[in-house]
């Protein structure tokens, strides 16, 4: 079994050196300093079991108070850790924000250690704007996300600026930022 702590430890400098540090995702700094990003790690060791998980937390986050809970990070070590079986859970979770009546109130985003675009090759260093040290489901408030594209200018730009960024920094220099202290 993985250590939750260091779970948490990992998911921490992956999002404040990467997501905020290369500002990835510029909405998620505010989020991060008002302590608005609740994660959680699921122990999960079954899809089923992830399911069970995906559903308190999609409840959870529909029912919390947006000033106290912005957005959750549904860490699952132990579950799909194969990027295709993860890539196919999509559709369950997607499936599962239906039945909730949470379609267009929820999204969910991806992330995975060996997260891969159709048509890109393994190594492609495009592929590092969505990879993270363990696979995540990313609960967002669709709510948010209008307001951050009304507030932000270019959200178009966003992905091609991600994929700039990495260009410049290359794979040699996504790694040294997870072996510096």
């Amino acid at each position: 079994m993985i250590d939750q702590t260091h779970v948490l430890n990992a998911t921490q400098a992956w999002l404040e050196k990467a997501v905020i540090g290369l500002n990835l995702c510029p909405f998620a700094k505010a989020v991060h300093v008002k302590k608005q990003i609740r994660t959680t790690v699921s122990a999960a060791v079954s899809t089923q079991e992830l399911h069970a998980d995906l559903l308190t937390e999609i409840q959870f986050l529909l029912e919390a108070d947006p000033a106290e809970v912005e957005t959750t990070l549904l860490i699952h070590p132990h579950v799909l850790n194969d990027f295709l079986d993860f890539n196919d859970f999509l559709d369950v979770a997607d499936a599962l924000l239906v039945e909730l009546n949470a379609d267009g109130i929820v999204q969910i985003a991806s992330f995975h250690p060996d997260y891969q675009f159709f048509g890109s090759k393994p190594d492609d260093i495009d592929n590092y704007t969505n990879r993270s040290p363990y696979p995540i489901l990313h609960l967002l408030r669709e709510s948010s996300i209008e307001q951050a594209v009304e507030n932000y200018p270019d959200t178009d730009d966003i992905y091609q600026k991600n994929i700039d960024t990495l260009h410049r920094l290359g794979l040699a220099g996504w790694k040294k930022l997870f072996t510096e202290d």
